[in-house]
């Protein structure tokens, strides 16, 4: 996510100090934070938020929020500004939701809710500060909350762009789950299309809003399960792979830097070429890197999906401890 500026140079991204009003665990792997407060004023976004993405500041060890400008628009130069113990820790994360209301009809400051839904990775050498902190999450709390700018339209971290495909295939596990469920649920009513969604567990089966041509397939993983092994299998079935779908093997990736690669943008430096014609079939998948770059090998190189079709995004990787 960077600092973009419009034509007009207003800054696309806002640094805000957040509160929590409410914590909900709304499954057991899954809890609810929403944020509010009046800091949160000029946070927003015009339309379909989709899978946009936004950063949490967390607190550093000390229980303190870093000392940073919230008025100033290098959110970025501010954080790296301060020292590496006292600036806590940065996460990107969904927006599960966002709520702007006008109390007062139409006349006042707009009051602004966001929730995130944050998994809680708390087994001994898979948790992280997020998970940590969403674990104790109290009202009354705060975090610094890096966003899109009210009004501002091209603030990017968007990926979701189906164009105008005839139908969409999403997947993910549950690091992508709010994303997906906020893309069903901005979508357009007569969207047509598949999503695959892989949970820790039967009980993490969450309500979403889906287009009536939309089917969700929640895959619960065994106890103690691999990321990935009920998923791949699901996406290649579905795709007439059968034979990759029989004998799943998730790749063991050499580089730190998770996959991410978009019709616009490829991490691997592969050329990208624009189709004009509309394609059939639209792919969003993103989770863990392995699990995505495994996919990614059976759509691009086994069954020759273009990639102009196809966003492959690595939110997080096995054993390896995610920043920024």
């Amino acid at each position: 996510m960077s600092a973009e500026t419009t034509t007009t140079e207003r800054p696309s991204y806002i640094l805000t100090r957040a509160e929590v009003t409410a914590v909900e665990r709304v499954s057991p792997n899954f809890v609810r934070v929403t944020f509010g407060g009046e800091d949160l004023s000029d946070f927003g976004t015009p339309g379909a938020v989709f899978d946009a993405r936004i950063k949490l500041i967390f607190p550093a060890a000390s229980g303190a929020l870093p000392p940073l400008d919230d008025e100033g628009d290098d959110w970025w130069g501010a954080f790296l500004a301060v020292p590496e113990g006292e600036r806590g820790s940065m996460r990107t994360y969904s927006i599960r939701e966002l709520r702007v209301t006008d109390p007062s009809g139409g006349s006042g400051v707009p009051r602004t809710e966001v929730d995130v839904d944050f998994v809680l990775h708390l087994e001994p050498g898979l948790t992280g500060p997020a998970s940590r902190w969403a674990s104790a999450a109290a009202v009354g709390q705060e975090l610094f909350l890096v966003g899109p700018r009210r009004d501002v339209v091209d603030h990017g971290g968007v990926e979701y762009a189906p164009r105008k495909a005839a139908s969409v295939i999403l997947a993910g596990d549950e690091t992508a789950a709010p994303a997906i469920a906020r893309i069903l649920g901005d979508a357009p009513r007569d969207l047509r299309g598949v999503a695959f969604i892989e949970v820790p567990s039967a009980a993490d089966v969450l309500p979403i809003d889906v287009p009536a041509g939309v089917e969700v397939r929640w895959l619960p993983r065994a106890a103690g399960q691999l990321h990935g092994l009920e998923l791949i299998p699901a996406v290649l079935g579905h795709l007439g792979d059968e034979d990759a779908a029989d004998a799943v093997e998730v790749e063991d990736i050499d580089s730190e830097d998770p996959l991410w690669e978009t019709p616009e943008h490829s991490g691997l430096r592969d050329e990208i070429t624009a189709v004009d014609a509309p394609a059939e079939r639209y792919f969003w998948i993103a989770g863990e890197s392995g699990v995505v770059t495994t996919l990614r090998r059976h759509l691009v190189k086994d069954l020759g999906i273009d990639r102009s079709q196809v966003a492959f995004m690595g939110y997080w990787r096995r054993g390896v401890a995610m920043r920024g």
